[in-house]
């Protein structure tokens, strides 16, 4: 970099995720670690913030055990779904709510269609 300081910065960087998922990043992540987020929405906003109530699951409890429509979120493999983009909010801003033949490119990942159509493929070995 050359010249004056304000030619030595990044600049123009923006923060990409919504609101939404970053409060329910904070919600399942640092207040209540124990329990399992579901999903969120968005209850009131003034000039400075946005709340979104989170619903939140203790899956220990007996009743969310025997109930056959949530139960399915005691398992592990369902832990931390909002800091994976799991939920409805993380899938949103990875772009993954669109279907045909424009959001092609969304999925599985934008970063897997780069590789998928980066690499060279060849028909056998060499």
């Amino acid at each position: 970099m050359y010249g004056k300081p304000i030619n030595q910065s990044v600049t123009q960087l923006k923060f990409q995720r919504r609101k939404r998922s970053v409060a329910e990043e904070c919600a399942g992540r640092k207040k209540l670690g124990g329990l399992r987020v579901l999903n969120s929405y968005w209850l009131n906003e003034d000039s400075t913030y946005k709340y979104f109530e989170v619903i939140l699951v203790d899956t220990a409890h007996n009743a969310i055990r025997n109930d056959p429509k949530i139960n399915w979120l005691y398992y592990h493999v369902h832990k931390h779904m909002e800091l994976c983009g799991l939920t409805y909010a993380g899938k949103k801003y990875i772009g993954l709510h669109g279907n045909g033949h424009s959001h092609h490119k969304a999925r599985p990942s934008g970063m897997a269609t780069w590789k998928r159509n980066n690499t060279l493929s060849l028909r056998h070995y060499r």
